[in-house]
């Protein structure tokens, strides 16, 4: 399954009443390390198929009202949430292994 498109409009029903962790990868087209980011993301969405997680990609661009809610500054920034709240989040470009870390604490 490769990662799930999030939005203002879907972000209830894809994260908040999601009974399975979620990571979001808040992201733009014109960011950089995001770039830099999409290649490790999508394998972290093939690796953890079939596993009691999502993983999500958020363009900020497009979606102020969550990105405002959960005052995302500086992208790319990861935030996993557990029982539809946040529980982690994350700045910048980082290396596989820290999001699997993050992924693997919440399952």
């Amino acid at each position: 399954m490769p990662e799930i498109k999030i939005t203002d409009q879907n972000f209830e029903e894809e994260v908040i009443k999601s009974s399975q962790p979620v990571l979001i990868d808040f992201w733009a087209e014109w960011c950089g390390p995001c770039k830099i980011m999409l290649p490790i993301v999508e394998d972290l969405a093939k690796e953890y198929e079939g596993k009691p997680v999502k993983i999500g990609k958020m363009n900020v661009d497009e979606n102020p009202q969550t990105v405002g809610q959960f005052g995302i500054l500086s992208i790319p920034t990861f935030i996993l949430f557990k029982d539809g709240k946040p529980i982690n989040q994350q700045a910048g470009a980082l290396p596989k292994e820290k999001l699997q870390e993050l992924i693997d604490q919440a399952l």
